[in-house]
């Protein structure tokens, strides 16, 4: 059965543009588009969508209010439609944190701009957020303390790596709130676009007992602090006698992205070897499998979400089947997991 989207978008224009994007699709049916959310919410009811395309900033009801009232009262996978500007970015996490799936990025204009990258990322978060496990989507209030951890010296030249995409933003949240200020350094990738990594960061980085930035070459990787690769760069480790430091920079996309976790994890692979854990988190595809599977191989210790607190279990699914991943846990559990791996290390 073709998946059924529901299009909400004030601007005309758009909502004929994702309509005409999806209905090339023979697996995917737009059964309506609205003009506002007083509209969507009738069709929802009406309509059933498997789907809906929202719009962030819509007039009488914004779409973070509406997907809040839509998600305590009819739960439905939701893929945001945004801008690319640092206000649609801060908004975008906020809808991400309130329950959608994923988002797509409204270029300026949004007929001409983009074009065939566009579509197809469209379509593939259609598909994701059809399948999406979206019982994962209630907002992560979590008031758990971090994990107790007990440093050793050795500490300092132990490394955490993290990837992670679709529903990966708050899974990110869940684990470095959980991380104490005298745990390793972490270096992560999350498939984000370039406006959009310094906000995720800065947001973290509020919330968590450890520092949490946006990396930028250079930077080393310290206990107490997460960085992020910035999007649109890849990010790799580096080491110089006891110091880790990244690297970030262009090039072509691997594994179909850029920031890659595979990418990242090859680097930590290499550099760090048996001093590193490594953890795959929910995302679509298989981006990370074959470097956590690198990692394990160089006697790094690795770790899968499980499928049932993923939202997508796309990336960690890939990795068990590679044999990549030592231990499958939940969310909850990864910080502790990882922590434990390093005092097993530092032993």
């Amino acid at each position: 059965m073709a998946i059924k989207v529901l299009i909400v978008d004030d601007s005309a224009t758009a909502r004929a543009v994702i309509k005409e994007i999806l209905t090339k699709v023979p697996d995917i049916e737009v059964v309506g588009v609205a003009p506002d959310a007083y509209v969507a919410r009738d069709k929802v009811v009406q309509l059933r969508p498997d789907v809906i395309c929202l719009d962030v900033e819509m007039p009488r009801m914004d779409g973070i209010t509406f997907l809040r009232k839509l998600m305590q009262h009819m739960p439905t996978p939701v893929v945001m439609v945004s801008s690319l500007t640092r206000q649609g970015a801060q908004v975008t996490l906020d809808a991400l944190a309130a329950g959608a799936v994923d988002f797509v990025t409204k270029p300026h204009s949004y007929i001409y701009d983009g074009g065939a990258e566009i579509e197809k990322e469209l379509v593939e978060k259609v598909r994701t957020a059809a399948r999406a496990n979206i019982s994962k989507r209630t907002p992560i209030t979590s008031s758990a303390k971090p994990v107790s951890f007990t440093a050793l010296a050795e500490t300092t030249q132990k490394v955490i790596a993290i990837g992670a995409s679709t529903g990966g933003t708050e899974a990110l949240k869940e684990v470095l709130t959980r991380m104490p200020q005298n745990c390793p350094g972490i270096v992560i990738v999350q498939h984000m676009p370039a406006s959009f990594t310094g906000p995720f960061a800065a947001r973290l980085d509020t919330l968590c007992s450890i520092d949490v930035k946006e990396a930028k070459s250079g930077d080393s990787v310290s206990i107490g602090q997460a960085l992020i690769a910035p999007g649109d760069c890849h990010m790799v480790l580096r080491r110089s006698g006891a110091r880790y430091y990244v690297e970030t920079g262009g090039g072509e996309k691997v594994s179909g992205h850029k920031p890659s976790v595979d990418v990242l994890f090859n680097s930590v692979a290499k550099n760090a070897g048996a001093n590193a854990v490594g953890a795959i988190l929910t995302g679509m595809g298989a981006d990370g499998a074959k470097g956590l599977l690198h990692m394990r191989n160089n006697g790094g210790r690795t770790i899968a979400q499980d499928e049932k607190s993923c939202v997508v279990f796309g990336m960690p699914k890939v990795a068990i089947e590679l044999g990549g991943a030592e231990r499958v846990v939940p969310l909850e559990h990864i910080p502790s997991t990882a922590l434990k791996f390093i005092t097993e290390m530092t032993r």
